[in-house]
């Protein structure tokens, strides 16, 4: 369905960034005009919120304004039945929730557009139950099931107890190591999911050679605590990732430090990738469209690409 591909690739461009929330895009046809949003962040309006007010102000004057109670209400005091003939498309079923954000079912169920086409039902039983409540208000309701719309809500799915992924960047032939490959906009992209995560872990001999930060600088954010893995325990304390505030810094030989945390990256070369390939959830490959005259990493490994992004570089998620 080619407008639910719309609001699923809008979303996938928020992935990991809405954490502790799924990534959820939406698109609403109404005065036979396509209108398509996602989910930004958390504590921000939900996707059909947005979709739904870019919707209602390309054809009405309206205020500027920003969280979701405030649109709420706006949409539900001024739609004057604007909606009634709007055709709406989520990739997540509404929420029927009342937390930082008011629920998405209840204000479509007052704004009664003529249809609402959800992709998958939400698996968090509390948050669920939109779907009745948009039915019992008359507005017919397709549920798809469509595995994509799983695939998008999958890390959201498992850091209910823990989710993890590897990042490796790599050159077009497979060049993993000699400095920065990826471009300005992936570097951001990383410290923008960095300034999400709870948890980063980098091999040891990455800290060694490379000496890494290992913040979230570029975009402001915070800093994740780090996990280096390996045999050695000896580093040089004034590497700049050990002097970063407010948070944690652990040298172990195993894994069991993931268990006190729920959403975990992993950054690491061809050494580190083959130890834990098998171990991770997802892995996510950031492919520059350089060529190096360099060695090329190697490794035997099925992958099954969900969604690739676009930007000066692709990022490719897969499991």
């Amino acid at each position: 369905m080619l407008i639910l591909d719309i609001a699923i690739n809008e979303a996938w461009k928020y992935q990991f960034l809405t954490y502790p929330n799924p990534a959820v895009g939406a698109a609403v046809i109404v005065k036979n005009t396509l209108f398509v949003s996602a989910h930004k962040k958390a504590g921000e309006p939900h996707a059909e919120v947005n979709a739904l007010w870019e919707a209602y102000k390309a054809f009405h004057k309206a205020p500027n304004l920003k969280t979701s109670q405030e649109i709420h209400q706006f949409l539900i005091k001024n739609h004057n039945g604007f909606f009634k003939e709007a055709n709406i498309f989520v990739t997540l079923e509404p929420c029927s929730h009342i937390g930082k954000t008011p629920a998405c079912a209840n204000l479509l169920s007052i704004l009664k557009p003529k249809s609402v086409t959800i992709g998958y039902l939400d698996p968090i039983s509390e948050h669920s139950g939109g779907v009745e409540i948009l039915k019992n208000a008359g507005i017919d309701v397709k549920v798809l099931n469509d595995k994509r719309c799983y695939d998008l809500i999958e890390p959201f799915i498992k850091w209910q107890k823990r989710f993890v992924f590897f990042k490796l960047a790599q050159s077009l032939n497979g060049v993993v190591s000699g400095g920065y490959i990826s471009s300005e906009t992936s570097l951001n992209w990383v410290h923008q999911v960095r300034d999400k995560i709870d948890l980063l872990v980098i091999g040891g001999n990455t800290v060694r050679i490379d000496r890494p930060t290992l913040d979230a600088r570029r975009v402001r954010g915070s800093a994740p605590d780090i996990l280096i893995y390996s045999k050695q325990k000896k580093f040089d304390k004034t590497i700049p990732l050990f002097s970063v505030p407010n948070r944690k810094v652990f040298i172990k030989k195993s894994l069991d430090r993931l268990s006190d945390y729920k959403f975990i990256m992993i950054e690491g070369g061809e050494r580190l990738y083959n130890e834990l390939k098998d171990f991770v959830d997802w892995k996510v490959f950031i492919v520059s469209p350089k060529m190096f005259d360099r060695i090329n990493y190697k490794s035997k490994d099925k992958f099954e690409i969900l969604h690739t992004l676009k930007n000066d570089d692709l990022i490719v998620f897969g499991r």
